[in-house]
């Protein structure tokens, strides 16, 4: 690895951190490439349970029996910023629920905040109907766009939360300080509540007022977890590799350091 770092260094990298950056992708890669193709091989991969994620399985059906819909939130970002990724990791969670919600007639509230967002839930949406051939049911009206800033968007959550029929309340995205203004009246209201964020700042009012929680990056697993897709799957075990492969270069410096080798 350092011979590879050094290698990118000397070749016009602007510095060691990038070229050490690039050398662990190049190591990144042909794992998860790997990893994919067993797993479309057929090749079965355990993961972990995460609860945030099993308790979004038969939430739809639920909210069907009780005639009762679900609320989806998508954070306060949109598609074109530096908060994209999570805003994907949340519609990677609308695909999955509205894929239930197509197949029991119950699709879920969906509530955006950026401009750039509102044709892609709705995509989502409708997609997901044209899949079930239920097109005629598709209400695009379901997906709602409120406010690009925080707190409008955040007043315009409460509302929803407050007067809606909703068997569950799932905020996955971008979020910031408002999120605890939202989560409040949810947890009030006594609506099952699911957030996930990769804020650290937002994570202590997600753990304050949702029943269930996704931590920082689980909410990137979303693809793997909900849609069992072969590439996010490959993905997840290229990085556990990557991790306990930086684990062991660390002990073996520190080893070498301690015997006087480096």
């Amino acid at each position: 690895m350092e011979m590879i770092v050094d290698i990118l260094t000397r070749s016009g990298m602007r510095s060691e951190w990038h070229a050490c950056m690039l050398a662990w992708l190049l190591f990144f890669l042909p794992v998860m490439l790997f990893a994919t193709s067993r797993v479309r091989a057929g090749h079965k991969v355990n993961l972990r349970s995460l609860a945030g994620f099993d308790a979004l399985r038969g939430l739809s059906a639920r909210a069907a029996e009780s005639g009762q819909t679900l609320h989806v939130s998508l954070g306060v970002s949109g598609i074109s910023g530096e908060e994209t990724a999570a805003t994907l990791a949340g519609l990677t969670v609308l695909d999955y629920l509205a894929e239930q919600g197509a197949t029991f007639d119950a699709p879920p509230i969906v509530i955006v905040a950026d401009p750039t967002l509102l044709p892609v839930a709705q995509d989502v949406l409708r997609q997901a109907y044209a899949r079930q051939g239920d097109i005629e049911n598709y209400d695009p009206k379901q997906v709602r766009l409120i406010s690009p800033e925080p707190t409008a968007y955040a007043a315009g959550v409460m509302d929803v939360l407050g007067h809606e029929p909703l068997a569950a309340n799932i905020m996955v995205g971008n979020f910031g300080d408002e999120y605890l203004l939202m989560g409040e009246v949810g947890a009030k209201k006594g609506i099952g509540q699911i957030g996930g964020a990769t804020n650290p700042q937002t994570l202590p009012f997600i753990f304050a007022s949702a029943d269930q929680i996704l931590i920082g990056e689980e909410i990137f697993a979303a693809g793997a977890y909900l849609a069992s897709r072969p590439a996010h799957i490959g993905s997840l075990v290229a990085q556990d590799v990557m991790r306990l492969l930086g684990v062991v270069v660390i002990v073996l410096l520190v080893l070498a350091r301690l015997i006087g080798l480096a």
